[in-house]
């Protein structure tokens, strides 16, 4: 299997600082990253770790879901997943990610609406990235089935 770099460029202090994020792997894009920004509720055109974790972690549960569907010979024919990722202070002195919130929404054929639920649970656990993440405090999914 392969291995995926990111590549991060920094100048300056933590709170007068910024970088460069690179996709070095795909190639598909430079993004801006800042600490200020990273913690502030407008991210102004700036990326952070946690919104990088978000992409990663929905787009990972939305190819683990259609894999569990198709184990039970189901099709995805429409599904939105969104993960947010709440940065916060870690009691242990700094920052921590404390939750993520899963949500899918939509519907398949081949399966009802205990199928389309119990799918999601399966690709919760599945998923790479949510292993990747266990150390979350707090992971939830939310499953909305509209077939």
């Amino acid at each position: 299997m392969p291995t995926r770099t990111a590549r991060t460029a920094w100048n300056g202090t933590l709170q007068e600082g910024s970088g460069q994020l690179e996709l070095s792997s795909s190639g598909t894009g430079t993004f801006p990253v800042s600490f200020p920004k990273r913690a502030a509720d407008d991210a102004d055109g700036t990326t952070s770790p946690e919104e990088l974790v978000a992409a990663a972690h929905s787009s990972c549960f939305a190819m683990a879901f259609s894999g569990e569907l198709g184990n039970v010979g189901a099709t995805p024919e429409q599904v939105e997943v969104t993960a947010d990722v709440t940065l916060s202070p870690d009691p242990a002195g700094g920052f921590q990610i404390s939750t993520i919130a899963l949500s899918v929404r939509g519907y398949a054929t081949g399966t009802d609406e205990a199928g389309f639920r119990k799918a999601a649970e399966d690709a919760k656990l599945g998923c790479p990235i949510s292993k990747a993440l266990a150390g979350v405090g707090d992971i939830t999914l939310d499953v909305s089935y509209e077939g």
